[in-house]
């Protein structure tokens, strides 16, 4: 059995191959090749643009493969939607697919536009988004730079944003969402049929779900007195649960517990105070929930 895996080709691409090595898998990319390597044998990777990898999974080409929930949408490809791969930073936050017009325009909402000219490269999803709203526009494909289209090229845009500064700058505003997207593992629907295509799949899910949840967070662990525990527990954010263990003397005991990264700095000296010894941090690959 060989599951044919889609790593995305472009900007998902060094944060997809970095996911995969927190997760357990050593994937190698020649400068050439769209044939990556992959330290299993039991997988073959192919580099694929995100914004038509939908259509070779759903085609069998692919068994499986990662790509935006947008692309999927915009393919309207029959897929399993396997997992979501969200996480509040890097490169897999949610995004927005927004409709933005400049600034300086008296459009205010979709229907403003009705007649008018819309540029982007989600056509498909724009379109469809038009008709529930009862208008009609000519969609325009854009091969890029889409920001700057408005208002000579084109009256308004559907573009994809984070935080929306890039529309800011160029004088643009935002009047609705099209829809919103976050980066997916999708499968053939025959593939997750076959048993064991689907448990290799499932495996890959929980250890890339684990590899997320563990973005961002490190391990903590330290010596303390029995008569200073309570302090020590007092230092740590509420709602977590610390591992506590007896050590050889019975009156130390072994803390051992996950924190978010950017609170380490702050904690470990107030640990310090409060009585805890040997101290020591570590990172962390996966957090399997």
């Amino acid at each position: 059995m060989k599951l044919k895996l889609g790593i995305p080709k472009g900007s998902l691409e060094s944060a997809t191959i970095d996911l995969f090595r927190r997760a357990g898998f050593a994937i190698t990319t020649a400068s050439r090749s769209y044939f990556p390597g992959i330290d299993d044998p039991d997988i073959e990777c192919m580099l694929i643009r995100a914004q038509e990898m939908a259509r070779y999974v759903e085609d069998g080409i692919l068994d499986a493969g990662l790509t935006g929930r947008d692309w999927v949408e915009e393919n309207e490809a029959d897929v399993v939607a396997v997992a979501d791969l969200i996480y509040a930073k890097q490169s897999f936050g949610k995004v927005r697919w927004v409709l933005a017009v400049p600034e300086s325009s008296g459009f205010h909402t979709v229907k403003d536009l009705q007649g008018k000219i819309i540029a982007t490269e989600l056509v498909g999803a724009t379109r469809r988004y038009l008709a529930a709203h009862g208008v009609t526009a000519k969609v325009e494909f854009s091969w890029g730079a889409t920001e700057v289209k408005p208002p000579v090229l084109a009256d308004a845009i559907v573009e994809v944003t984070e935080t929306g500064s890039s529309l800011r700058a160029n004088k643009l505003k935002i009047i609705d969402t099209v829809l919103e997207s976050n980066t997916q593992l999708i499968a053939n629907r025959q593939s997750w049929e076959d048993a064991e295509k689907r448990r290799k799949l499932e495996d890959i899910k929980m250890l890339l779900e684990g590899a997320i949840n563990a973005l961002g967070k490190v391990g903590l662990m330290l010596n303390v007195h029995r008569d200073n525990l309570a302090a020590v527990l007092n230092v740590l954010p509420a709602l977590k649960r610390p591992t506590i263990s007896h050590l050889s003397d019975e009156e130390w005991l072994a803390v051992n517990t996950i924190l978010d990264e950017s609170t380490v700095r702050d904690i470990i000296p107030r640990l310090k105070e409060a009585g805890g010894q040997g101290i020591v941090e570590y990172p962390l690959n996966k957090i399997v929930l």
